[in-house]
């Protein structure tokens, strides 16, 4: 029986944080709809709706991981991971539709009036623990994304902290309306609007070197770290980029030209080393030039 590699470890372990936060998330959803029908809040019931993107989030990322995890091919010689990175992105369409559904249900409200609402203390101790489960679920999916370098999981558990504001925005607002004031209810909703467009954002701008090849380190400490290594006489051409949780370097080293082929040959050896060791390159090309 063959052992598994590396990328199969790492797969199965974003598969299992997935599918053990798709049962929580759907806990959330169940209580959230529960709470909004027994009170007749659309913000409650949005907020499920916001809640339900998670666990079809947890879905979505069970299929991409999957898929992301597959070796270098003909077609993907650098492999799919970026295929997570686009996962990631996904989240953020579904951010989108969530902010769109928020901003008209709150104007909506504002303009026309909304329905009469009736909150017990019982349903905003059951918002309270969705909001402690949420708490808990963001905390550890972002430390286990951090952990596994996964792009899915760190955007997955920003959303999931976007969730946390729209439910604290929620409570704020049932809390008030329960006093009295009904208008808190749609303007909150607009308040955690701007908070889960700012979430959006973030999760763009955490994918967006990924996408674009942007070097995955500065070329002067690839160089540094090239020079260092002995029968190197210089490090040029450097060029790196990430593909998901992976780091790819190119560079050329110069090498005094009498050196023998074998020789030469051992110190691209100990140069691709160095990189991975030291900088934490999943693969390093380099090529040798005579000086």
């Amino acid at each position: 029986m063959s052992l598994a590699t590396p990328a199969q470890v790492r797969e199965r372990a974003v598969r299992r944080v997935l599918a053990s936060l798709l049962l929580a998330n759907l806990a959330v959803v169940a209580i959230k709809v529960l709470i909004g029908l027994a009170t007749g809040s659309l913000s409650v019931l949005g907020d499920a709706v916001h809640s339900s993107v998670d666990g079809i989030n947890n879905i979505l990322g069970l299929a991409v991981v999957r898929f992301a995890a597959r070796g270098p091919d003909d077609d993907h010689p650098y492999g799919h991971a970026k295929f997570e990175t686009l996962g990631a992105l996904a989240i953020v369409v579904f951010l989108t539709v969530t902010i769109f559904e928020l901003v008209r249900s709150a104007i909506e409200n504002l303009t026309h009036g909304g329905p009469v609402i009736t909150v017990r203390p019982f349903d905003l101790a059951l918002l309270g623990l969705t909001l402690a489960i949420n708490i808990w679920v963001s905390w550890y999916e972002r430390r286990r994304g951090e952990a596994l370098q996964s792009d899915l999981l760190l955007a997955d558990a920003a959303h999931t902290r976007a969730d946390v504001y729209v439910t604290v925005g929620v409570l704020i607002g049932l809390g008030l309306t329960r006093a009295g004031y009904g208008w808190a209810d749609p303007v909150l909703t607009l308040v955690v609007a701007l908070f889960v467009v700012r979430t959006g954002w973030i999760v763009v701008m955490q994918a967006m070197p990924t996408l674009m090849d942007q070097a995955a380190l500065d070329s002067s400490e690839i160089r540094r770290v090239a020079s260092a290594v002995s029968g190197v006489s210089d490090a040029y051409g450097i060029r790196s980029r990430t593909s998901g949780h992976q780091r790819f370097a190119e560079l050329t080293i110069s090498v005094p030209g009498l050196v023998t082929v074998e020789s030469a040959h051992r110190v691209t050896e100990a140069v691709e080393e160095a990189l991975r060791h030291d900088l934490g390159f999943h693969v390093v090309v380099v090529h040798v030039e005579p000086c």
